[in-house]
């Protein structure tokens, strides 16, 4: 069956689904092969919960007309979400980086939903499946189409790129992270680069090429230099002649900004915050949206998903940034941090995943930024820390998250400022139930 054909079906479910578990009447399954799991064997199941039809790559579970045999359900699902994407005369945005994709997505749908029907990837589903998702999940009403994509190795984002085509690229910037996949710091600027290429494609026509734009902060020379000769609207703290000048910034803990004669006073913690939002207000910009609905929207937002969240618990006042790490976050919220305002200082830091042969030596960096602060309590916790253990006055070093629980437990830290920072497969977010 052709792909047109099979989105006509498409067209009359409620959409797709791929988990067997979440089907409700007349919604479209989709059975993906996953790592412990083969889905083809729920499609029995889907059609008895009401699906409307089931695709399946598997004819052992053939099971009649409702049943679309194909060659591969995951190349179906990409095919079918870019046949999708033709259909639909709107602006798609792509972002890709390596810190702060998601904040910044969540940051531009909260100021184009101002004046704009939008419609964003939901969490983190950034990948060869999420991004198909996300774009199955607009419809004709939708005015704007934001698109986070992830990636971690080479060509990742090159394919997700054909898959959503873009009219608008946003890269946040290039950092160590999933260096094992990317092959080092150069392989992450030629991975998230690609987003740059596929704007710069000699496939588009001069009509088409017009109509495609780069969003660049000018303080930062790799996105400069990677994107010469495309479309560029551009945002700065420093260089007056960007589209959008940022007047003054400041982080104590929450950044405020100014801009033009506004001043927004956000609910995000830490300077590294400043260019996601200096992004969103440049996105505001370009589609024209009114500042004051600008301003209200970046202040209205309160982040989630233990991104840089600041909480309260007994007498400790805690930054919670548990959602993922590498190198490159992890300096600028430790920076950021000791930049704070508060006598009694705390970190609880755990390993950096998936940086490969470089993984101790990162580890060991991050340690040193840290070793000539003796008024700040270090814990490390993590494989990695601690094989990099230091002895100093203000250091402990846990093998694992039972020995820091014990610790913690035993200690019970009061009236401090707290940062916990780590890699998502730390789950740090249990300290929580702690302190």
């Amino acid at each position: 069956m052709k792909i047109s054909e099979i989105y006509k079906l498409l067209l009359q479910s409620n959409g797709v689904v791929i988990d067997s578990r979440k089907i409700q009447k007349n919604d479209f399954f989709v059975a993906i092969k996953g790592e412990n799991f083969d889905a083809n064997t729920f499609a029995q199941q889907a059609l008895d919960n009401g699906a409307l039809c089931v695709v399946i790559d598997n004819p052992d579970y053939y099971i009649d007309q409702q049943t679309i045999l194909v060659k591969s359900s995951l190349e179906t699902l990409q095919q079918l979400a870019n046949f999708h994407r033709k259909q639909l005369a709107l602006p798609i945005i792509a972002l890709t980086g390596s810190n702060g994709k998601t904040t910044s997505k969540e940051l531009i749908n909260a100021v184009l939903s101002e004046k704009y029907k939008t419609k964003a990837t939901v969490g983190n589903l950034n990948n060869h499946i999420g991004v198909p998702l996300t774009l199955l999940s607009f419809d004709y009403k939708t005015e704007v189409g934001i698109v986070e994509m992830g990636a971690n190795h080479k060509q990742e984002i090159e394919f997700l790129c054909q898959i959503a085509e873009p009219n608008l690229g946003y890269i946040t910037n290039f950092g160590k992270a999933h260096l094992e996949g990317f092959g080092g710091f150069e392989g992450v600027i030629q991975g998230k680069s690609e987003l740059y290429q596929y704007i710069q494609s000699e496939n588009f026509d001069e009509e088409e090429v017009r109509q495609k734009w780069v969003f660049i902060n000018l303080d930062d020379a790799i996105q400069v230099e990677k994107s010469e000769g495309l479309n560029r609207f551009t945002f700065s703290f420093n260089n007056k002649n960007a589209a959008v000048f940022i007047n003054s910034v400041e982080a104590n803990p929450f950044v405020k900004i100014k801009f033009e004669d506004t001043e927004i006073q956000s609910n995000l913690v830490g300077m590294y915050n400043a260019p996601n939002i200096a992004a969103a207000i440049a996105f505001g910009k370009y589609f024209r949206v009114d500042t004051q609905k600008i301003k209200k929207a970046i202040e209205n937002y309160i982040p989630t998903n233990n991104r840089s969240q600041i909480i309260e618990k007994n007498s400790n006042k805690i930054i919670l940034d548990a959602y993922n790490a590498n190198p490159s976050s992890m300096k600028v919220a430790i920076e950021n941090f000791l930049n704070l305002d508060g006598k009694s200082k705390m970190m609880i830091l755990g390993d950096m995943f998936e940086l490969g042969t470089e993984s101790l030596q990162e580890h060991k960096n991050i340690i040193s930024l840290v070793k000539d602060k003796p008024d700040v309590e270090v814990l490390f916790v993590g494989n990695d820390f601690y094989s990099n253990r230091t002895p100093k006055e203000h250091f402990t070093f846990f093998e694992s998250f039972e020995k820091l629980e014990k610790y913690i437990l035993t200690k019970k830290p009061v009236n401090k400022d707290i940062l916990i920072k780590g890699s998502r497969g730390m789950a740090l977010e249990r300290t929580l139930d702690l302190l």
